[in-house]
């Protein structure tokens, strides 16, 4: 593992989008991956939501999607094949996804560490309401007990970040009946808003998560992205430019 020498200032931007549909934020990622690369933009965190989606990972087994086309087609459900780490996971309204897009050579040169960073941004998000979050041997995300409450799967390049977490905040649970949710059989997965029994201010949520991922790596401050500025990058992309 190599740590980077502390700079004397380090900040992140971030960018809050609504909803987005999950191959435009793919492809929006991609683009904004190259541009960090070339250390065209700053490190940054996406914070969004997507429509009804099942993702499946590079080591995904396909068997792990319970639903059926009929059940996809009623459900209006969304399914795609990426290349990222992990299997199976749903996204959708109410759950916070997280896409840091960021230069690991400016904290530590280690993706087991990012994972447990990842990981702690979200369980001092969980603390903070009063809950008791802890991970899970060999079993890469958030639990409350055996109920998971946040996923993770990323794909690291260069030492620059893709993909993230996704954080079950006020999520429709019921989706997940149509997945292996990671794979994992005889587990559960959980919500904040089931875990407190009351309603949850997602952006509120959205902003715990800012400042846990300042902390938690290590970043000095930070700042809304230019959001004119990103919209560019998308006319470019389209144009091939």
């Amino acid at each position: 593992m190599h740590t980077a020498k502390r700079s004397t200032f380090r900040k992140f931007e971030f960018l809050k989008i609504d909803v987005l549909e999950y191959q435009a934020a793919w492809d929006f990622q991609k683009l904004l991956f190259e541009k960090r690369v070339k250390n065209e933009i700053n490190d940054l965190l996406i914070l969004l939501e997507h429509p009804h989606t099942y993702t499946l990972g590079k080591i995904a087994d396909k068997n792990n999607l319970l639903g059926d086309e009929n059940y996809l087609r009623e459900k209006n459900v969304s399914v795609f094949e990426i290349d990222r780490g992990g299997d199976i996971t749903y996204h959708g309204p109410g759950q916070v996804v997280g896409y840091p897009i960021i230069n690991l050579k400016e904290w530590k040169t280690d993706t087991h560490l990012y994972l447990r960073g990842l990981e702690d941004v979200v369980i001092n998000v969980c603390k903070q309401y009063g809950l008791n979050p802890s991970r899970k041997n060999n079993l890469t995300g958030v639990w409350i007990d055996d109920r998971k409450i946040c996923a993770i799967g990323i794909k690291v390049s260069r030492w620059v970040t893709m993909h993230g977490f996704a954080f079950n905040v006020t999520t429709d649970l019921s989706y997940f009946s149509g997945i292996i949710p990671c794979g994992i059989k005889n587990k559960f997965v959980t919500s904040l808003q089931k875990e407190l029994g009351k309603e949850v201010d997602i952006d509120e949520v959205k902003e715990k998560i800012l400042d846990s991922f300042k902390e938690v790596f290590d970043y000095d401050k930070y700042v809304q992205a230019n959001e004119s500025e990103f919209q560019d990058l998308i006319v470019e992309k389209e144009k091939g430019i």
